[in-house]
């Protein structure tokens, strides 16, 4: 049985990060589609705390901005000198006692750089420190290289933890052991709050080591116990660039495999990227070199990439996208897109409609079983059902002020390399004849034409490019070239 739902959960989040030798902070680099904050707040949340209290530092408006947008109900608290993770706790409990809240239960620590950890294993930790009667349960893992990590000392006889010795402060002994802290933690709100005011300074960096309120509960016989992480990579804290990007592959990796046992087909993982936030329905199938971003959601049978990157974009049932670049589109039931084909926002392709090769489109409605097969832009268009774009149409919706809107009806066939000058209007059933400027609105089944009378010149060729290439050709084709009358 799980326990209950914890009193308050603490996210550290107040330090520069200055490895990542950035203008951004640190919790705000961000992977798979959400910060490293935001991803440490969406595990925190799945425990249901009563309260959720950030503790910010630098850089504290942007990232207190930050939170507002993903988790508006998230306290923040301010540490404005960074003395240390105990500080920091204190700090955290401090806001939440200004505003009158009585913490009685548990409080879960963690820390705002750790985008690995998972909710499941937070429940593990508050279910673990419930069970066992903990004051204290300290999540640990053990890694194959411990160097900067706080080590997991332990009794040897009971195995019960005894001491968290940092990196810098340990001895050769400590510094061999393998089991680490975390900084994730399950306390009982009230011994923390008082083990707090007894922690001292008197180490290497002269700052509150919240690590010391373990020794300080269990010198007063309270019980001190552990949590071990079954994967040491969730508690992997993000410091410089290159492991952001380790982490990013780690994230990445468990997505696709949470998709390929629902069901997806990713033909490579290894170059496949998606986010937490994409979506997919069992059959779906993923080719090579694709990127889904942000909300996408790939429907059954559907077929993505190779080389795509679709951000925001929902493809339908057994819809076909190749090669193409998406951004808020909608991709209709068994329509066709791609190869190297751009839809901007507000695209919205029909059932069995088709946006082909070097197609471009911006807020457009294409209906259901219409093509633009080729060499085409469609910006601020409705297309009806059943009509087709000829190749190298260019729809003109931009007067060099504002848009303007073009609507072409169904079962329309248009010509290849027409100007649609909107605004403008083509009735149901008309055609409009090749190298058109259509400018006036098309009555339904009309037929267009919009273009200069030809005329040929003849024996130009010999008179105006006398011995070049193209008069001897002519010469040879033609020996007796008739002059214009």
């Amino acid at each position: 049985m799980s326990a209950k739902r914890p009193a308050a959960v603490v996210v550290l989040a107040a330090g520069e990060g200055t490895r990542m030798k950035s203008t951004t902070p640190k919790v705000l680099h961000s992977i798979c589609g959400r910060s490293l904050i935001g991803h440490v707040v969406a595990a925190s949340r799945e425990l249901d705390p009563e309260h959720l209290v950030v503790v910010v530092g630098h850089a504290r408006e942007q990232v207190k901005g930050h939170l507002g947008e993903i988790d508006p109900d998230a306290r923040t608290a301010v540490q404005h000198e960074q003395n240390g993770t105990g500080h920091a706790v204190r700090m955290g409990l401090d806001e939440l006692r200004a505003s009158s809240v009585a913490l009685d239960g548990t409080v879960v620590v963690v820390c705002g750089d750790t985008p690995l950890l998972t909710g499941a294993t937070l429940r593990t930790l508050a279910d673990t420190h419930a069970a066992d009667g903990n004051a204290v349960t300290v999540l640990t893992a053990e890694v194959p290289d411990a160097t900067g990590y706080g080590r997991i000392v332990r009794d040897s006889a009971s195995g019960a933890v005894t001491a968290i010795v940092e990196h810098k402060d340990a001895s050769d002994s400590e510094r061999a052991i393998r089991e680490i802290n975390s900084g994730v933690f399950a306390f009982d709100a009230q011994l923390l709050t008082d083990a707090l005011g007894k922690v001292r300074t008197d180490n290497s960096q002269g700052e509150e080591y919240l690590t010391d309120v373990l020794g300080i509960l269990r010198e007063a016989g309270h019980r001190v116990g552990a949590a071990i992480a079954t994967e040491h990579h969730e508690i992997v804290g993000i410091n410089n660039r290159i492991q952001l990007a380790e982490a990013r592959k780690l994230l990445n990796e468990r997505l696709l495999r949470a998709a390929m046992l629902s069901g997806v087909s990713i033909i490579d993982p290894a170059s496949t990227w998606v986010d937490v936030t994409v979506t997919f329905e069992p059959d779906a199938l993923v080719h090579p070199g694709t990127q889904l971003i942000g909300f996408t959601h790939i429907a059954a049978h559907a077929e993505v990439g190779p080389n795509s990157r679709l951000t925001n974009t929902t493809v339908g049932v057994g819809a076909t996208v190749s090669n193409t670049v998406a951004d808020s589109a909608r991709i209709g039931e068994g329509a066709t897109v791609g190869p190297y084909t751009y839809l901007r926002p507000g695209t919205d392709l029909g059932k069995k409609s088709k946006a082909g090769a070097y197609v471009e489109m911006k807020n457009a409605q294409v209906g259901e079983g219409s093509k633009v097969p080729h060499l085409s832009y469609v910006g601020d268009a409705t297309i009806g059902e059943y009509t087709n774009i000829g190749a190298a149409s260019v729809f003109v919706n931009y007067d060099g002020e504002k848009k303007h809107h073009t609507t072409i009806g169904s079962h329309c066939r248009t010509g290849s390399d027409n100007m649609f000058v909107a605004p403008v209007t083509i009735g149901d059933g008309s055609y409009t004849a090749a190298g058109s400027v259509i400018t006036k609105n098309v009555p339904p089944g009309s037929l267009a034409v919009a273009r200069g009378q030809q005329r040929n010149i003849e024996g130009w060729v010999a008179r105006k490019r006398p011995g070049s290439a193209a008069a001897q050709a002519a010469q040879a084709a033609d020996p007796e070239p008739e002059t214009d009358q």
